[in-house]
């Protein structure tokens, strides 16, 4: 077992029993501790519940895989009925991201452990650009004991106000306060850096995403971090916390999380019946496009049309990969791209991962406009980080959705809508997202 879930476990046993008023409801009160590292692990703990949701949102949503059966089928129809889904992804999405949020308020206010603070500050900005990138305007808590009599906490901030002032100072902190070996497979001071980069990168301010990014892809080395000679392993219950992986939430099958629905190899695998052949034709038709890629058999199986990416095999103990080398470098080479960078440079940044994946080098020569760049960055994203949760939010914030999925999509439907239990329990103060 992972040694991150050897603590949780027994912190878990010991506060199973209290009887704490929480907002919503956690496992430990700020005034009842003097030790929080059960308190960060908690925090971590409860990254769980989003990443089926967030794999499922990534991938279903978009042009990767569909749905079989109704009503799972609103995940392609963009419509208002996609509410549907609450109970199975979006309301315990929402649910497990705030008590990670509470439980990192709690560390922030009360440990007087610098590097505590630190990890409790990337996971408060992980889970709110999680949010973010789903709902849009999302409520702001940053305190371990919000007001339960004051129902504004609950009102929707909006999306610029959480950017501005909780993911990116919280991200920066964390780096301030974060060394950049890997422990544990905890937090980093690169884990940080690249989640900036990428925060930067979804608000379209490449100029600030280009120090953080290259950061990391220049320090990867040095702290033992490295892209996998082959790509299959980096996948699979044996391979977790490998030297790609610079951030990962890690799950264990010893311990029940937040959700209690078929996980996200399990959808991606084919083997929930309500998508049993999950695999798009498109996603097909993409690595037709690159003949002799060694990412293929990794990635789909046309046979049972579905993905073998994350293996039946240990399935439960699987690992969800939240950041990795491969992932942090073609952001890098987006931004240089954006920042007007030579095709060239550009391009070579890609050699190692095209090199792994068995195909030729780009040739810069033929690629040698940004927009032409800006495309094969974007197909090759597309290749490397199939059934990883990316798909959908680099369409967005892309602006690609149309021209990708081949069809008009009302921008209203780029978002995810709020949790309807969250709307009537607030009593409206928590609003819905239009065309919901």
């Amino acid at each position: 077992m992972k040694k991150l879930y050897i603590i949780i476990v027994s912190f878990l046993l010991i506060t199973a029993c209290e009887d704490l008023e929480q907002f919503p409801p956690n496992i430990a009160s700020s005034n009842s501790l003097t030790d929080y590292e059960g308190v960060l692990n908690a925090a971590y703990f409860y990254q769980h519940g989003s990443a089926t949701p967030m794999a499922v949102m990534g991938d279903f949503r978009a042009d990767n895989a569909f749905m079989f059966e109704a009503p799972y089928t609103e995940f392609d129809l963009f419509g208002p009925d996609l509410t549907t889904m609450e109970d199975q992804f979006f309301g315990p999405f929402y649910t497990a991201l705030y008590k990670s949020i509470l439980s990192a308020n709690n560390v922030i206010e009360n440990s007087s452990d610098a590097t505590e603070v630190g990890e409790a500050k990337f996971l408060r900005a992980l889970s709110y650009f999680k949010l973010v990138r789903v709902f849009g305007d999302v409520p702001l808590n940053l305190s371990a004991s919000p007001s339960t009599t004051d129902g504004s906490i609950l009102a929707r901030q909006p999306a610029a106000t959480i950017y501005n002032n909780v993911i990116i100072p919280d991200l920066l902190d964390a780096i301030s306060a974060l060394g950049t070996e890997i422990v544990d497979g905890r937090a980093s001071k690169y884990a940080a850096q690249g989640i900036l980069g990428k925060v930067y990168v979804q608000l379209g301010d490449f100029g600030s995403a280009e120090s953080h990014l290259a950061a990391v892809v220049n320090g990867a080395s040095a702290a033992g971090i490295s892209l996998q000679d082959n790509f299959a392993d980096i996948f699979g219950v044996n391979n977790d916390l490998n030297s790609e992986i610079i951030f990962a939430t890690q799950i264990s099958s010893s311990i029940v999380d937040e959700y209690g629905f078929s996980e996200f190899w399990s959808w991606s695998g084919g083997l929930d019946t309500k998508s049993l052949n999950p695999l798009d034709a498109d996603l097909v038709a993409a690595f037709d496009a690159s003949p002799g890629d060694l990412r293929r058999a990794i990635t789909i199986d046309e046979t049972v049309m579905a993905s073998p990416k994350f293996p039946q095999e240990g399935g439960p103990d699987h690992d969800w990969i939240e950041l990795r080398l491969a992932d942090v470098i073609l952001l890098y080479a987006e931004t240089l791209n954006e920042t007007g960078s030579s095709a060239e440079a550009v391009l070579d940044l890609l050699d190692p991962i095209r090199s792994r994946a068995g195909v030729d080098p780009l040739d810069h020569t033929v690629l040698n406009t940004q927009a032409m760049v800006r495309q094969a960055i974007q197909d090759e994203r597309r290749l490397e980080l199939a059934f990883e949760g990316q798909r959908w939010f680099d369409l967005v914030r892309t602006g690609t959705v149309d021209a990708e999925m081949g069809e008009t999509v009302d921008s209203k439907y780029h978002l995810f809508p709020i949790p309807v239990s969250e709307v009537l329990s607030s009593f409206g103060v928590i609003t819905q997202n239009p065309g919901y």
